[in-house]
């Protein structure tokens, strides 16, 4: 592992270098990879369908049944069937593997089961689905140091096994609405062999269990537009059927702010930043991160004077260089010419995550208006290159349906060009 996080960002939030793939042309793929007659078009994560997990402390290994907290939101037939009629036509389910792994085979055996049912619930609704395996990277042993951060890894062996298994379950559906995503974010650097020789493993896995399923395949450095386009797919036409994926947040100035899991101090007192730059001015955010800041009793004085610095100077550079959609258009052609310079219809390169914390009982970040904004001009640039798009998320602080009352969001729905079911 090179330490490698995808959200360590405040030195590059705003660079716009744009690194075109030189790899020579792949060759011609089978009909269907190359036409790009997908089902999957306009999709939503749904986490934490089956996230947010019960693990024993450490020195224990494995997790309580069931394995998932009780309260977690979870959609429901007719929340899948709502969705529906929004226009969104799939669901990116991301799946920890730690339960899995940690369990006897009874248990994963329920867990398959489980599995099973949530995949045949979205079909139900006419819905496609990706299944994405998500290691949580807060877990104290299943994470993904300890799974993909190489072949030698010392769970990787069974990580493996599990998306071996997945594959051939999954097949088991109908063809054409399920594909399987091996790995979320993987943490080398773009260019990293052994995010390559991960990757390969796990697909030569997975296609020995189930020939036709479609697979998906991502660049290095937390599947960011720049590990795509350092991504080499000449090797990975032995997978065919394979679809790519990336994920877009830029600038996280923006996306992120306030969020409390990221780990620079910036963040959590970050708030009010608008989008675009020029909806705001560089005085109003000080004046409410200076707010934000006065009312966090945790933090000693001598920090938050060291973040508050560190938060004026990134502050600054977002002002001056003023993004807007122009930056959005300009980073995601790099995804674009890296699909043309290799023959790949765009419809086979999914922006797999784009989102934005809201501000709300919970969480103070990014104006609701200004989310919205961001969140359609993402939503536009991408279908402008011909890419699809699952937004994140269907549920919490980025979500669009409200975990209680099951309320869609019109301003998102707007946001993503869909329209409100009857």
């Amino acid at each position: 592992m090179t330490g490698w996080s995808r959200r360590r960002l405040l030195r590059t939030a705003l660079s716009t270098a744009l690194v075109p793939a030189t790899a020579a042309l792949s060759p011609m793929a089978p009909a269907r990879a190359a036409t790009g007659t997908w089902p999957f078009r306009r999709g939503v994560n749904a986490w934490p369908w089956f996230a947010l997990t019960r693990e024993f402390p450490a020195p224990r290994t494995d997790y309580a049944w069931p394995p998932f907290q009780s309260q977690r939101p979870v959609p429901t037939p007719d929340d899948l069937r709502r969705l529906r009629k929004t226009g969104l036509d799939f669901i990116r389910l991301p799946v920890d593997p730690g339960p899995f792994l940690a369990a006897d085979a009874a248990t994963r055996a329920k867990l398959l089961a489980m599995l099973d049912d949530a995949v045949a619930a979205v079909m139900d609704a006419y819905l496609g689905i990706i299944v994405n395996v998500q290691a949580n990277g807060a877990t104290h042993y299943w994470n993904p140091d300890r799974m993909v951060s190489s072949t030698a890894a010392p769970e990787f062996g069974a990580y493996r096994g599990l998306v071996g298994e997945l594959a051939g379950r999954l097949e088991r559906f109908a063809p054409g609405m399920v594909a399987l995503e091996p790995v979320n974010e993987p943490p080398q650097s773009c260019n990293s062999n052994v995010w390559s020789n991960v990757q390969a493993a796990l697909l030569t896995a997975a296609r020995a269990a189930a020939a036709t399923l479609p697979l998906l395949v991502t660049g290095g450095c937390g599947s960011m537009v720049s590990g795509l386009a350092a991504l080499d797919p000449e090797p990975l036409t032995a997978f065919e059927p394979i679809l790519f994926t990336f994920h877009f947040y830029e600038p996280y100035l923006f996306s992120h702010q306030g969020a409390p899991w990221m780990r620079e101090p910036v963040y959590r007192a970050l708030n009010n930043v608008p989008w675009p730059a020029s909806a705001g001015s560089l005085e109003r955010t000080l004046a409410s991160v200076r707010k934000r800041m006065a009312q966090e009793t945790e933090t000693s004085e001598a920090d938050k004077q060291a973040a508050y610095a560190e938060t004026e100077r990134v502050l600054k550079v977002y002002f001056d260089a003023g993004p807007d959609r122009w930056f959005i258009d300009r980073y995601l052609s790099q995804a674009r010419d890296w699909a043309d310079n290799h023959g790949i219809a765009p419809q086979r390169v999914i922006m797999g995550e784009f989102g934005a914390l809201r501000t709300d009982a919970r969480y103070v970040a990014a104006p609701n208006p200004d989310r919205a904004r961001y969140i359609s001009d993402v939503r536009q640039s991408a279908e402008a290159s011909g890419f699809p798009w699952a937004f994140w998320d269907l549920f919490d602080g980025m979500g669009m349906m409200d975990d209680t009352t099951r309320a869609l969001d019109p301003a998102m729905v707007e946001a993503l060009g869909l329209r409100m079911p009857r």
